[in-house]
């Protein structure tokens, strides 16, 4: 494919900066960028690929950002890291082994569960709460496999470890989403990795889309910092349903 044409790669930039601000505080900006690549004229793969590479811009940023502002912890968040990059590889590379048709019918009741108890759960919350899994057996289950989905499919990555670190690991709000970014992070480089030998990359685009999100992202963890779970939760939540309507109305119809 050729190079875009000006005004069809400032929407690209445009919406880039609006997922990376989404995106870091819930999720979900695949959303709206993966469509608008689309839309743009590139194929599928072309589009999974160079939103890869954009969206590591945004997590990237995000985790920096939670990083200065001390909400990570270097001990523990180093071997999350590596699981969830681990595991995004493997799944990367069953890409193309995989039935997704499966995925794509229950995923969205999945989304919709997910939304569900973070509207009526007390659990996010501004403060820690009780720990229901040793982060050792997180790290070695739990964090792999999300990044496995995150690898071969992807939509509802960032809420899935929302989950794990609120209920399963207790994390406060800003906690968890700071945690999420990381390990989302390494989710997205290492299946960029994989996806960048495969020449399916649209480099110019992806990078002007990355320097959007990078910014995006940076307002947004930001934004979560400040109001903690007042800004998480309903976003959360919101990005959820939104990604249930999504993924049923592409699969079902």
């Amino acid at each position: 494919m050729g190079p875009l044409d000006p005004v069809s790669l400032a929407l690209l930039v445009t919406t880039a900066l609006l997922a990376g601000f989404i995106d870091s505080i819930a999720g979900g900006g695949g959303l709206l960028t993966l469509p608008a690549l689309a839309l743009a004229g590139l194929d599928p793969i072309s589009a999974v690929a160079t939103n890869k590479l954009q969206g590591a811009f945004g997590s990237g940023s995000a985790t920096l950002a939670f990083a200065r502002a001390g909400h990570l912890e270097a001990k523990t968040i180093w071997p999350l890291m590596a699981a969830s990059g681990g595991g995004s590889v493997f799944g990367a590379l069953l890409l193309s082994h995989v039935p997704l048709g499966f995925a794509h019918m229950v995923l969205p009741v999945v989304l919709v569960a997910v939304a569900v108890y973070f509207s009526f759960s007390p659990a996010l919350a501004d403060r820690d709460a009780r720990q229901r899994l040793s982060r050792s057996a997180f790290t070695i289950f739990v964090a792999p496999a999300i990044g496995c989905y995150d690898g071969v499919f992807g939509p509802g990555a960032g809420s899935f470890f929302m989950l794990g670190f609120v209920e399963l690991l207790g994390y406060a709000a800003v906690r968890a989403a700071a945690h999420t970014r990381a390990v989302n992070f390494a989710s997205n480089f290492a299946a960029l990795i994989i996806f960048s030998l495969s020449g399916h990359i649209l480099w110019p685009a992806g990078l002007a889309m990355g320097g959007a999100q990078f910014v995006g992202a940076r307002l947004g963890a930001g934004a979560t910092m400040r109001n903690g779970a007042r800004v998480v939760k309903p976003l959360l939540v919101t990005m959820c349903v939104v990604m249930a309507v999504r993924l049923a109305w592409s699969s079902w119809a």
